[in-house]
């Protein structure tokens, strides 16, 4: 079978389809990938093919701060999640469709597996299905399908318990419909226009669970808030299994086999511009707690941009092996990646989740929903917070039983054979046809 994997140019989006393209690669299928010139090895790393999106959507998504300065002016919001959107994900529409063409010119795919906000492919799902490949997206989000409870995606909200909450998140949806939703919905629109193509005519977040053949969510069950009306497509596989070797050991492995606890800290690949938000806080909150260990993971960034003085009983790296440093960790600091998020509940670890930007506020809303640890509701903790809520998932055992529950949901979900499963189910194509041929 023939695979493209296409990802927007960023870390978060592109390691779970590595995963996806690392398991069919071992089954022996053969695996193109599309993505930035950044992303390179990282496709190449796995035994895939790379090949570049057109320069429109060529960008290196790991340093967005620098590339979109204007970005550190907008508090988190609809606002900023309507500028991120047109700007990662709607601008480069054309240029990420474009590629896909060219790829498919010369490399005739079964299925596409892409991130689920690789809107490159919204041309295709919105055209004939008899001459493109199947389509299948990663939920690399929180399910972005519309709530029962009528509240809005990335406000961070927990169910509604009662009526009154339900008028209140009806008001909120409202505020989200005029600045986000409706916004974003004219300006999708009109870029699809441009392309010829119709006009989408549902909510764009709900259209990226139902159009695509298969929707991969990468959680449990548990770990989502409860829909009644979800689309066939959607499919709970479980957290993907981390890549072996993806980065060295550091030199002080040892110390995490000592007593003390280990608390990991990171602020993912993505919202790491300002270590000062969450890492060095930490560092501060626990300099003083001799039974524990903080362990820090700067996201690919080197370590001079973390401020000292370091504590003594802290260690960091630039990157690490999340398939060594899981198992050994007693707690989980983050602002909220979802890909580490659901890894790390995968091995029963409580989390202190501290993020509200992209999002992340819905990640640490369904963190303290669940019962597996604590949303600070903030993308910037005091220490002494930090302190207590650390302690609180270290030392009270209903945040590690919560997690314990979870980790032995996600045990329980075959998530290779799922995957392999769904994909073959869908781009099942008669012996006598071959792999459709798109020419749009």
């Amino acid at each position: 079978m023939n695979v493209l994997i296409a990802s927007t140019p960023a870390t978060g989006h592109l390691n779970p389809l590595l995963a996806v393209g690392h398991t069919l690669i071992a089954e022996g299928h053969e695996v193109v990938g599309l993505s930035g010139s950044a992303m390179r090895k990282r496709i190449e790393g796995i035994g895939a093919s790379f090949r570049a999106l057109p320069p429109e959507a060529d960008r290196d998504l790991r340093d967005i701060r620098s590339l979109f300065p204007e970005i550190a002016a907008i508090p988190p919001g609809p606002r900023f999640s309507r500028f991120l959107f047109k700007l990662l994900f709607v601008d480069t529409l054309r240029a990420q469709h474009e590629g896909l063409r060219q790829v498919l010119q010369d490399f005739p795919a079964d299925v596409i597996i892409a991130d689920s906000l690789f809107l490159g492919t919204l041309p295709m799902l919105l055209g004939l299905r008899s001459v493109r490949p199947a389509i299948v997206f990663c939920g690399t989000t929180p399910l972005l399908w519309h709530r029962d409870d009528g509240a809005p995606g990335g406000a961070g909200l927990a169910p509604a318990s009662n009526e009154a909450q339900r008028e209140e998140y009806a008001g909120i949806f409202k505020e989200h419909e005029s600045i986000f939703f409706e916004p974003v919905r004219r300006y999708l629109n009109d870029c699809l226009a441009d392309m010829d193509i119709e006009p989408l005519s549902m909510n764009i977040l709900d259209a990226l669970v139902e159009l695509p053949d298969a929707h991969l969510q990468l959680t449990t069950p548990s770990f989502e808030f409860p829909r009644q009306d979800l689309p066939d497509s959607v499919h709970f596989v479980g957290a993907l299994p981390i890549i072996p070797n993806q980065a060295p050991l550091p030199p002080w492995t040892h110390e995490l086999d000592d007593p003390r606890k280990v608390v990991l800290v990171t602020q993912g690949t993505f919202s790491n511009f300002d270590f000062g938000q969450l890492v060095i806080p930490t560092l501060i909150a626990l300099a003083n707690e001799p039974d524990l260990l903080v362990v820090v993971t700067a996201g690919g960034r080197r370590l001079e941009a973390i401020p000292g003085p370091i504590p003594s009983n802290a260690r960091l790296a630039s990157y690490l092996p999340f398939e060594w440093v899981l198992p050994k960790i007693d707690a989980f600091v983050t602002n909220g990646g979802y890909g580490s998020v659901n890894q790390a509940l995968g091995f029963g670890v409580p989390i202190v989740s501290a993020g509200l930007s992209e999002v992340k506020a819905d990640v640490s809303a369904r963190v303290a929903w669940s019962g597996v640890g604590i949303d600070l509701k903030t993308d910037e903790p005091t220490p002494s917070v930090l302190r207590e809520a650390i302690r609180a998932v270290l030392d009270k055992p209903n945040y590690r039983s919560r997690a314990a529950s979870l980790a032995k949901e996600f045990a329980s979900i075959d998530t290779r054979g799922e995957i392999l499963r769904i994909i073959k189910q869908v781009s099942h194509v008669p012996t006598d046809q071959g792999a459709p041929v798109y020419a749009k």
